[in-house]
Protein backbone atom coordinates (compact mmCIF):
# COMPACT_ATOMS: atom_id res chain seq x y z
CA UNK A 1 0.00 0.00 0.00
CA UNK A 2 1.06 3.56 -0.65
CA UNK A 3 -0.18 6.43 1.49
CA UNK A 4 0.11 9.98 0.20
CA UNK A 5 -0.60 13.10 2.26
CA UNK A 6 -1.20 16.11 0.04
CA UNK A 7 -0.87 19.45 1.84
CA UNK A 8 -2.89 22.32 0.42
CA UNK A 9 -3.02 25.97 1.48
CA UNK A 10 -6.04 27.72 -0.02
CA UNK A 11 -6.69 31.44 -0.45
CA UNK A 12 -9.07 32.62 2.32
CA UNK A 13 -11.81 33.62 -0.11
CA UNK A 14 -11.58 30.28 -1.93
CA UNK A 15 -12.13 27.84 0.95
CA UNK A 16 -15.72 26.91 0.08
CA UNK A 17 -14.94 26.45 -3.63
CA UNK A 18 -11.95 24.27 -2.76
CA UNK A 19 -14.01 22.16 -0.39
CA UNK A 20 -16.74 21.63 -2.99
CA UNK A 21 -14.28 20.63 -5.73
CA UNK A 22 -12.29 18.37 -3.40
CA UNK A 23 -15.33 16.58 -2.03
CA UNK A 24 -16.58 15.94 -5.56
CA UNK A 25 -13.18 14.53 -6.52
CA UNK A 26 -13.07 12.38 -3.37
CA UNK A 27 -16.55 10.92 -4.02
CA UNK A 28 -15.36 9.70 -7.43
CA UNK A 29 -11.90 8.69 -6.25
CA UNK A 30 -13.15 6.22 -3.61
CA UNK A 31 -14.91 4.35 -6.42
CA UNK A 32 -11.61 3.62 -8.18
CA UNK A 33 -10.45 0.01 -7.66
CA UNK A 34 -6.91 1.13 -6.80
CA UNK A 35 -7.96 3.42 -3.94
CA UNK A 36 -8.56 2.11 -0.42
CA UNK A 37 -9.34 5.54 1.12
CA UNK A 38 -9.46 9.13 0.00
CA UNK A 39 -9.97 11.55 2.90
CA UNK A 40 -10.31 15.31 2.72
CA UNK A 41 -9.52 16.95 6.06
CA UNK A 42 -9.46 20.61 7.08
CA UNK A 43 -7.23 22.12 9.75
CA UNK A 44 -9.16 23.36 12.80
CA UNK A 45 -7.04 26.38 13.73
CA UNK A 46 -6.44 27.48 10.13
CA UNK A 47 -9.38 26.59 7.86
CA UNK A 48 -7.38 27.57 4.77
CA UNK A 49 -5.21 24.47 5.21
CA UNK A 50 -6.22 21.00 4.07
CA UNK A 51 -4.70 17.54 3.87
CA UNK A 52 -5.81 14.96 1.34
CA UNK A 53 -5.06 11.49 2.70
CA UNK A 54 -4.88 9.16 -0.29
CA UNK A 55 -4.39 5.45 0.35
CA UNK A 56 -3.62 3.33 -2.69
CA UNK A 57 -3.53 -0.45 -3.00
CA UNK A 58 -0.51 -0.36 -5.34
CA UNK A 59 2.24 2.00 -6.43
CA UNK A 60 0.62 2.13 -9.90
CA UNK A 61 -2.75 3.31 -8.58
CA UNK A 62 -1.79 7.02 -8.21
CA UNK A 63 -0.81 7.11 -11.88
CA UNK A 64 -4.17 5.60 -12.82
CA UNK A 65 -5.94 8.08 -10.54
CA UNK A 66 -4.26 11.02 -12.25
CA UNK A 67 -5.56 9.76 -15.62
CA UNK A 68 -9.23 10.07 -14.57
CA UNK A 69 -11.56 12.83 -15.71
CA UNK A 70 -12.53 13.70 -12.12
CA UNK A 71 -8.89 14.23 -11.12
CA UNK A 72 -8.29 16.46 -14.16
CA UNK A 73 -11.41 18.48 -13.34
CA UNK A 74 -10.28 18.87 -9.71
CA UNK A 75 -6.72 19.82 -10.68
CA UNK A 76 -7.90 22.46 -13.12
CA UNK A 77 -10.57 23.82 -10.78
CA UNK A 78 -8.34 24.23 -7.72
CA UNK A 79 -5.23 25.54 -9.48
CA UNK A 80 -6.19 29.19 -8.97
CA UNK A 81 -7.71 28.60 -5.52
CA UNK A 82 -4.41 27.72 -3.83
CA UNK A 83 -2.32 30.28 -1.94
CA UNK A 84 0.83 28.30 -2.79
CA UNK A 85 1.65 25.12 -4.72
CA UNK A 86 0.48 21.94 -3.01
CA UNK A 87 3.05 19.51 -1.68
CA UNK A 88 2.94 15.83 -0.82
CA UNK A 89 4.70 13.22 1.28
CA UNK A 90 4.59 9.49 0.54
CA UNK A 91 4.40 6.83 3.25
CA UNK A 92 4.31 3.04 3.51
CA UNK A 93 1.77 1.22 5.62
CA UNK A 94 2.81 -0.37 8.93
CA UNK A 95 -0.46 -0.87 10.84
CA UNK A 96 -3.05 -2.05 10.26
CA UNK A 97 -1.55 -4.58 7.86
CA UNK A 98 -2.51 -4.34 4.19
CA UNK A 99 -4.82 -7.37 4.34
CA UNK A 100 -6.97 -5.76 7.05
CA UNK A 101 -8.01 -3.00 4.65
CA UNK A 102 -10.18 -5.66 2.99
CA UNK A 103 -10.77 -7.90 6.01
CA UNK A 104 -11.00 -6.31 9.50
CA UNK A 105 -10.50 -9.76 11.08
CA UNK A 106 -6.91 -9.65 9.76
CA UNK A 107 -6.02 -6.93 12.29
CA UNK A 108 -4.75 -9.66 14.61
CA UNK A 109 -2.25 -10.96 12.03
Amino acid sequence: MLIVHVFVHVKPDCVEAFKAASLENARHSVQEPGIARFDVIQQVDDPTRFVLVEIYHTAAAPVQHKETAHYAAWRDTVADLMAEPRSSVKYVNLFPNDASWHNPAALDD
